[in-house]
């Protein structure tokens, strides 16, 4: 699924630098390690040990809480190009299975890259490539508060 941008009618490009990932305190509890970060796309792994409920699966707070993360980084590292940050408005998720051991892949992509509002499609799928859950998380853009 390719995003829709959004022109800012200067056709200039970006003077901004690229903001950065920096985890927080519950993504190194939750032992979270970036593997890509790019306006195009973010890819972070996490394991299941340690994220599990009760039940021995992979919680699905654990989930929400990653997928949320991963999407707002990408709406982030885009509104970063314009010189502003971004701040969840929306997230959903689908659980479509469960995992009990080895680590996850999350992986955000852009649905819509516009210049107030992003919207990012988030999948989490285990080590053979299934899909165990999929987001879909709505940032609004803002200026940086210095």
């Amino acid at each position: 699924m390719s995003a829709q941008h959004e022109d800012s009618g200067d056709n200039q490009p970006s003077q901004h630098e690229l903001w950065k990932i920096t985890l927080g305190e519950l993504d190194e509890k939750m032992g979270v390690k970036i593997l890509e970060e790019s306006v195009e796309r973010v890819v972070a792994t996490m394991p299941v040990e340690g994220n599990r409920q009760s039940f021995g699966l992979l919680h699905g707070g654990a989930s929400l809480a990653v997928g949320e993360a991963v999407g707002s980084w990408a709406a982030v590292i885009h509104a970063s190009t314009m010189g502003k940050t971004a701040v969840g408005v929306d997230v959903s998720a689908t659980h479509h299975r469960s995992a009990r051991e080895g680590q996850v892949t999350i992986t955000a992509t852009p649905i819509h890259l516009g210049g107030t509002l992003t919207t990012h499609e988030v999948l989490i799928t285990n080590e053979a490539g299934q899909r165990l859950c999929t987001l879909r998380i709505t940032n609004l853009l803002m200026r940086r508060h210095k």
